[in-house]
C-alpha cells in the first residue's frame, strides 16, 4: 500500500489518474534516454576485449582513459544543470545526448585523429573521453532534478528506480549486442570495435532530437494533463515545497557548502567506485574465464539483470515503508559481501554468483540513495546540490578505473582493487547510517498536519 493510503486514507482518484498520466507520459521515454547514455558510456568496457589490443593500449592507459571522463563530468556538471534550471529540460536534454552521441561516435576514428592531430592513440582515447564527459555532464542529475520537479516525494524513490533501471537494462541488453558488433570486422574496412560506438551512438543523436519537441519542462505547462489534474500536482508539488523551505531554504550556495551535501557526495563515491569497477572490468574478468566474445556478453548481462530486478523491487519497498537509509546501508552491505567474496572465490560459477550478490546491492543502492538529497533540497539549490553530490560521487569513475587498471599491471589481479571497493562501501554506509533524515519532509502535506 502506498504511504498516501497509510496517513490520509485511498489515494483519490484525481491522484491515481494524474500521477499515472505523468509516469507513462515522462519514464518510459526517460529510460530510454539513459539506456542510451549509459550505452555511450561504458561500452568502452565491451570494446577493450580487442580496442586495446589494435590501439596499444596497457590496463593502466586503458583505465585512464575510461576514467578521464568523469574529470570533465566533474568540471561542468554543476554549471550544466544549472543551465538546465534556466533553459529548461527540453532544451538542454537535447542539447547534451546530441553533442555526447558525437563525440561518442568520435571514438571510433581515434586512429584518424591519431593521424591528422599527430596524438599517439593513448592521447586521441583521452582527448575523446574527455570531450566525451564534458558533453555528458548534467545529463544525470539534470534528470533526477526534472523528476523531483514533477513526482511528489512519496513517489520518488520508485520512479528513480524505474529510471535507473536503464543501467542495469543497458547492459542486459547491450552485452550481448556488443559482443555480437565486435564481429563486424572488416566490413567497410572498420574493426569491431569501431562498429561498436558507431552504431551504439545513433539512438542517442536521434533520441535528443526527439527530446526538444517532447518534454515538458514544468508541470504547469502539462497541457497533456486535463486541467483539474494539472491544478492537483501543481498545487501538491507547492505544498511539499513549501513544508521543506519551512523547516529550511538553502540558497545555491549554501547548497554547495552544505556538510550534509558534500558528506552525501563521499557517499555517492564509494556507490560509484563500485558501479564503475564493476561496468569497465567486469567483461575483462569474464573473459578470462576463457569465453568468446558473443560469450562475454551473454555471462557478463548475467549481475545486471539481477541488478535491473533489485533495483524496481528496493525503490518499490523503500517507498512503501518510507524508509530510506537502513536500506541504503543493508543493500551496501551487499555490495560489499559480493565483490570481496569474489576475491576469495576460484570457480567462474562461484565467481558469477557473488557479482550476482553484488549487482543486487549496487542496483538497489541507487534509487534509495537520490531520495536522501531531494528530501531537504528544493528549486535551484536541489540542481545546484543534486549537481554536487553526483559531480563529487563520480570522481570515483576516474579514479576507480585508473587504480584498477593499475593494480591488475603490476599485480597480474583484480584482487586488491575489489577489496579496495568493498573498503569504499563500507565508509558509505557509515556514512549513511550517520547522517540525519528528516522521513516527514517527504510525505504529503496533509500527513504534515497529522504530525
Amino acid at each position: 500500500m502506498d504511504v498516501t493510503n497509510r496517513v490520509a486514507g485511498e489515494v483519490s482518484e484525481i491522484e491515481r489518474e494524474t500521477m499515472g498520466r505523468v509516469m507513462r507520459r515522462l519514464v518510459p521515454f526517460l529510460i530510454l534516454c539513459y539506456f542510451a547514455a549509459y550505452l555511450d558510456r561504458v561500452n568502452v568496457g565491451f570494446a577493450a576485449l580487442t580496442m586495446n589490443k589494435a590501439l596499444g593500449l596497457t590496463a593502466t592507459a586503458f583505465g585512464l582513459g575510461a576514467g578521464i571522463f568523469f574529470l570533465a563530468y566533474f568540471i561542468f556538471e554543476v554549471p550544466s544543470n544549472l543551465a538546465l534550471d534556466r533553459f529548461g529540460a527540453s532544451k538542454w536534454i537535447a542539447r547534451i545526448m546530441i553533442t555526447w552521441a558525437i563525440f561518442s561516435g568520435l571514438t571510433a576514428f581515434i586512429p584518424w585523429i591519431t593521424h591528422v592531430t599527430g596524438l599517439s592513440n593513448e592521447g586521441a582515447f583521452y582527448l575523446v573521453r574527455l570531450l566525451l564527459g564534458g558533453a555528458e555532464a548534467g545529463f544525470f542529475p539534470g534528470i533526477i532534478f526534472y523528476l523531483a520537479i514533477w513526482f511528489p516525494g512519496v513517489y520518488r524513490a520508485r520512479v528513480v528506480g524505474y529510471f535507473m533501471a536503464a543501467i542495469p537494462l543497458s547492459t542486459v541488453i547491450g552485452s550481448p549486442i556488443s559482443g555480437l558488433i565486435l564481429g563486424l570486422d572488416g566490413v567497410l574496412g572498420l574493426e569491431g570495435w569501431q562498429w561498436l560506438f558507431i552504431i551504439e551512438a545513433i539512438p542517442s543523436l536521434v533520441l535528443g532530437v526527439i527530446c526538444y519537441f517532447y518534454l515538458t519542462d514544468l508541470p504547469e505547462h502539462a497541457h497533456w494533463l486535463p486541467p483539474a489534474g494539472r491544478t492537483w500536482l501543481v498545487e501538491r508539488l507547492a505544498a511539499e515545497r513549501q513544508v521543506r523551505e519551512a523547516a529550511r531554504e538553502f540558497t545555491v550556495m549554501e547548497a554547495l557548502g552544505d556538510t550534509r551535501v558534500l558528506l552525501l557526495a563521499i557517499v555517492y563515491f564509494g556507490v560509484v567506485a563500485a558501479n564503475y569497477g564493476l561496468s569497465f572490468f567486469l567483461p575483462q574478468i569474464i573473459k578470462a574465464f576463457g569465453l568468446t566474445n558473443v560469450q562475454t556478453g551473454f555471462v557478463n548481462a548475467i549481475p545486471f539483470l539481477v541488478g535491473l530486478f533489485a533495483m524496481i523491487y528496493w525503490g518499490r519497498r523503500s517507498d512503501r515503508l518510507t524508509e530510506r537509509k537502513e536500506h541504503f546501508a543493508l543493500a551496501a552491505l551487499l555490495i560489499g559481501f559480493g565483490v570481496s567474496a569474489t576475491t576469495l572465490i576460484d570457480g567462474s560459477v562461484g565467481k558469477m554468483i557473488a557479482f550476482s550478490i553484488a549487482g543486487f546491492g549496487i542496483f538497489a543502492v541507487l534509487p534509495v540513495f537520490w531520495t536522501l538529497p531531494t528530501a531537504f533540497l528544493s528549486g535551484s539549490a536541489a540542481a545546484a546540490g543534486i549537481a554536487i553530490i553526483n559531480s563529487i560521487g563520480n570522481l570515483a569513475g576516474f579514479a576507480g578505473p585508473y587504480v584498477m587498471g593499475k593494480i591488475r599491471d603490476q599485480t597480474g589481479s583484480f584482487t586488491v582493487g575489489l577489496l579496495a571497493i568493498t573498503g569504499l562501501v563500507a565508509l558509505a554506509a557509515l556514512i549513511a547510517l550517520a547522517l540525519p533524515h528528516e522521513t516527514a519532509l517527504e510525505k504529503p502535506p496533509e500527513a504534515q498536519r497529522q504530525l
